[in-house]
């Protein structure tokens, strides 16, 4: 259950940025906020105790659900622009 805040603070992430152009500025702005909400989340769960590996997992997996979320978004955007342009 504690990998749960990652993963969706990461899909929240995700949803937040997937506008920001250009490229670099997003992938910037979802590194940065990606280790600040892994180590916040590391720190929530106590996992920080038993390891400092934990935040980098943590991190990890907020950046991955921002990337993935981001390309689910564009990819369902342009396939709406389709059907509607039909």
């Amino acid at each position: 259950m504690d990998e749960v805040f990652p993963v969706l603070a990461g899909v929240v992430i995700g949803l937040a940025t997937h506008a920001v152009r250009p490229a670099w500025l997003k992938a910037s702005v979802i590194g940065a906020l990606g280790i600040v909400v892994g180590v916040t989340a590391s720190w929530v769960s106590g996992e920080v105790a038993v390891s400092w590996v934990y935040i980098l997992v943590d991190i990890g997996q907020v950046v991955a659900a921002s990337a993935m979320t981001g390309i689910l978004v564009t990819v369902w955007r342009r396939r709406r622009a389709r059907s509607v342009a039909r």
